[in-house]
């Protein structure tokens, strides 16, 4: 074990990682597991049950306690509380413990309280003081108490589109996110009303053989969060507004879908997620193939993986 143990530091695990340091007053129990090139730091305790991986960063007077792993490159702020007991009695323990799974490259801020088996995903950023009841999807961005989404980390925020004019041309604008388009639909508005007008293959690069509607969304929390293999979809706003973010593993964007004459295209393979609904919002999506439970990808790492395999190794 090439680890730096401080000496007023009690590290009774042997798995401690290569260029790893644990600093004064921590406690690390034997069962423990930390990884190489980690930064544990003053006041922290660490039970058996725990897996650190590489890089990771606990501030202190952090407990990690049975049941917690943080993947690698995860910051854990200053005082952040993990739970692992969602109904804790003195004396009295569960037969397991709850799992927290901090995914790669999650950042927790100071003071924050972690709710028992919650799952924090990739990228994610909890905010100071928050105290997350419910799983944190990847690269979201949630505050407060209970902690609630606010926006997404490491996205790019396109410039929202232009109001219709009278008539509108179509317009397709190319995005970062191979495949992924704004399309400008035909409107045309008098005093008689507003129509707007879409046409397969020239607006819809597909032939829809699906549709279905999101509306009356209760909250602002996120839909969508996943991707598929092969059906593409095309969504439109017709009343209210939508976030809608889109990710080829590579490149994130954000569009504001907020008027009926903007359509989203998203090619198959693209991580999808819609969030701040407002609550007029009705949001249609055309897809083009039919359910099929088997076409779903709803973990992030699986789609990470798939995503950046070569085309022609992919089956």
């Amino acid at each position: 074990m090439n680890a730096y143990i401080h000496p007023n530091a009690l590290c009774e695990s042997s798995a401690v990682g290569d260029r790893t340091r644990v600093w004064a007053f921590a406690h690390v129990l034997p069962g423990a597991v930390i990884g190489e090139d980690c930064n544990i730091c003053d006041g922290v305790f660490v039970e058996n049950e725990v897996v650190v991986g590489d890089r990771v960063t606990v501030k202190c007077g952090v407990q990690l306690w049975d049941g917690v792993t943080l993947e690698d490159d995860v910051f854990v702020g200053p005082n952040v509380t993990f739970t692992n007991d969602a109904f804790p009695r003195s004396g009295q323990h569960p037969e397991s413990y709850a799992k927290t799974l901090v995914r790669k490259g999650a950042s927790i801020g100071g003071n924050a309280t972690i709710l028992p088996g919650i799952k924090i995903g990739a990228g994610a950023m909890i905010g100071a003081g928050s105290v997350v009841t419910r799983d944190v999807p990847e690269y979201a961005i949630v505050v407060g108490n209970p902690a609630r989404i606010t926006g997404y980390a490491n996205t790019t925020h396109l410039p929202p589109v232009a109001a219709p004019s009278p008539v509108d041309e179509p317009v397709r604008a190319p995005s970062t996110v191979d495949g992924v388009s704004l399309v400008k639909l035909t409107g045309a508005i008098d005093l008689r009303g507003s129509l707007v007008a879409g046409d397969v293959s020239d607006h819809i690069p597909f032939d829809p053989a699906r549709f279905f509607v999101v509306y009356d969304v209760p909250t602002v929390e996120a839909r969508g969060a996943h991707a598929h293999r092969k059906c593409e979809q095309f969504l439109v706003c017709l009343s209210g507004s939508v976030r809608a973010i889109v990710d080829n593993g590579v490149n994130r964007e954000e569009y504001l879908l907020d008027r009926p004459n903007i359509g989203l295209h998203m090619p198959a393979m693209i991580w999808g997620t819609q969030y701040r609904y407002s609550s007029d919002a009705v949001l249609l999506v055309l897809a083009s193939r039919p359910y099929e439970a088997d076409d779903y990808i709803r973990d992030y790492a699986e789609f990470i993986e798939l995503a950046t395999i070569p085309a022609a190794a992919k089956p």
